[in-house]
């Protein structure tokens, strides 16, 4: 069942109020991801740094515990667990609904022990297609999911990419895990354009600049991650922990299209940005 805490923040039809977009917090618990790997390294730590997040104004707290960057290595389920369960344990007793969990994983026995431990929302990179129990465990246990886009697997994403039309492409395939979801019983879903997930410079390009279309084309809600993605330090030359700046530009640019959440490392800057996007979205419109 959807709880109190994501009643305040959502309609219970999991529609988003007309608040703003949420902004989601990432809570890597992992050694090797490509931005904050190893930087937890305790449960405390990681529920520290998460109560950061949510006094700096994050809405819901993004929790993963493998990385889904090119080349990373596969993690047992026991083994993400292992990551994942005691920090969501312990952040759901502190949070006491300041704020809600999801946890970032593809498994679908991962996803019913988190949210078991404590977490609200399932954050699928891959939108159900890498384990065909994900979308029936989210369906049973009642929570929103969240499914991304990406063809193929996180190791093999960037070998092969190829989009002849990739707004219409990325549309048509998050349109049918949509419909995937509904089969299955969900009835919850957001959806992720999957920034970076098997997609180079130009194609992460004409996503952003047309998210209204890919929006209205999907018809669920939508949540953006562009937070310190490689397209920036393309754009930028700027290495990863130098790129809050184009993150802010991108969420910004995001923001006023329309999205619904935001995901980011740095949670007080880009409370900020939503702020003054959302002001000047809005003006005149009264």
């Amino acid at each position: 069942m959807i709880t109190d805490a994501l009643l305040v923040r959502f309609r219970p039809d999991g529609r988003p109020l007309e608040v703003g977009p949420a902004i989601v917090g990432v809570l890597n618990v992992t050694p090797d991801s490509f931005s904050d790997g190893g930087k937890h390294s305790s449960p405390d730590d990681a529920v520290e740094s998460a109560m950061q997040m949510v006094h700096a104004g994050a809405h819901w707290v993004d929790v993963g515990g493998e990385s889904t960057r090119p080349g990373a290595a596969v993690l047992s389920q026991a083994d993400e667990c292992a990551r994942v369960l005691p920090v969501i344990q312990a952040l759901a007793a502190r949070l006491n609904g300041q704020a809600l969990i999801s946890i970032d994983t593809y498994k679908a026995q991962t996803a019913r022990a988190a949210v078991a431990a404590g977490a609200h929302i399932i954050n699928d990179v891959s939108g159900g297609l890498m384990d065909s129990g994900l979308l029936p465990a989210a369906a049973q246990l009642g929570v929103p999911v969240v499914l991304g886009h990406m063809r193929g697997a996180p190791q093999t994403m960037m070998n092969e990419v190829h989009f002849e039309d990739v707004l219409a492409e990325v549309t048509h395939e998050l349109a049918q895990r949509v419909a995937a979801a509904r089969a299955a019983g969900c009835q919850h879903i957001w959806v992720d354009p999957g920034i970076g997930f098997g997609k180079r410079l130009a194609e992460n390009l004409i996503l952003l600049r047309h998210l209204p279309a890919l929006m209205q084309a999907v018809g669920a809600p939508v949540m953006v991650g562009v937070s310190r993605k490689r397209f920036i330090g393309e754009l930028t030359g700027q290495p990863v922990g130098a790129r809050g700046y184009g993150t802010a530009a991108a969420v910004a640019l995001a923001v006023a299209a329309g999205v619904h959440a935001v995901r980011v490392h740095d949670v007080g800057p880009t409370r900020d940005v939503v702020s003054v996007a959302m002001a000047i979205s809005r003006a005149g419109t009264a």
